[in-house]
């Protein structure tokens, strides 16, 4: 007999993919978790029987959300990472060394002991002293935050659930007082592709926009997520993703990757034309 996990991505699509076994499957106070292992992409987590991450493609996700703007903001020493319990974010942030305090935020502790158990590829940094760990809502976080962080990483789930309240306009507004006079904020900006998504992405598209000075949207193709092409949002107090982009020097850290490239930074702003056309009456002009 075969098994197989299915997510439904419209009320018309699904993605299915063949499992060998489950390898863990329970409920915290916040949602159900389990993880799987399948032939094709490794093992792999859901959470609320929506697709977070898996072995084989979560490098694409986790290289974009972390180095696009680490190869622009000059001197990143304090980091904030909202949500990100799975580990990958903060596997790649403690590849530099000029990063002094990265602080995890994450409502569901019962995430990252899963994780650290059962996908040890991403969860294998938590132990880097530089991390500390709070395990409480980051919309309440970062209300006592100010002036704060270089970079905040907003690494959510979806905009329902657990995650609903890292799209709001007051979230959005606490991550700009939170962050230093030439702070960079990076989020997860979810698919245009298919209509309830993008009406998600133009949402918080506006709201970002409404926010910060610099507001620009990159993607990604990220084979498990909604029709594969996903989008990341940067918004900067000062900074500009490509006129900033530090090319040259961040190529000389020789730091290996298998997806992110500065060529591939440049290119992952020049959107398609219905990304444009949908984003048009709330995104500034380049």
């Amino acid at each position: 007999m075969e098994f197989w996990f299915s997510e439904s991505q419209t009320p018309n699509v699904k993605l299915s993919i063949r499992v060998d076994k489950q390898l863990y499957s329970g409920k915290s106070e916040f949602q159900r978790i389990d993880v799987f292992e399948s032939p094709e992409f490794g093992r792999f987590l859901t959470l609320d029987g929506y697709m977070m991450l898996t072995e084989k493609d979560e490098f694409i996700y986790h290289e974009m959300i972390t180095h696009v703007p680490m190869a622009v903001h000059p001197n990143v020493k304090h980091v904030l990472v909202i949500g990100a319990g799975d580990g990958g974010v903060i596997r790649e942030l403690v590849r530099y060394p000029e990063i002094e305090q990265i602080d995890l935020v994450e409502i569901d502790e019962l995430v990252v002991e899963v994780c650290k158990k059962y996908l040890p590829q991403t969860a294998c940094r938590f132990d880097d002293p530089r991390v500390s760990i709070y395990y409480e809502d980051g919309l309440k976080f970062i209300r006592s935050c100010e002036d704060q962080y270089d970079l905040i990483i907003v690494d959510s789930t979806d905009p329902f659930g657990p995650g609903e309240g890292l799209f709001t306009k007051e979230f959005y507004g606490n991550c700009f007082k939170a962050l230093k006079e030439d702070g960079i904020m990076v989020n997860q900006h979810e698919s245009p592709f298919y209509d309830n998504d993008a009406v998600a992405c133009q949402r918080a598209h506006k709201r970002i926009v409404e926010t910060f000075p610099i507001s620009k949207v990159y993607q990604a193709h990220i084979p498990t997520y909604p029709s594969g092409h996903w989008l990341f949002g940067f918004a900067s107090k000062k900074y500009h993703p490509l006129r900033d982009l530090r090319e040259a020097e961040w190529n000389l850290r020789a730091l290996t990757c298998k997806y992110y490239t500065t060529t591939l930074h440049k290119g992952a702003f020049y959107i398609p034309a219905y990304v444009e056309e949908l984003l048009k009456n709330v995104e500034q002009e380049y």
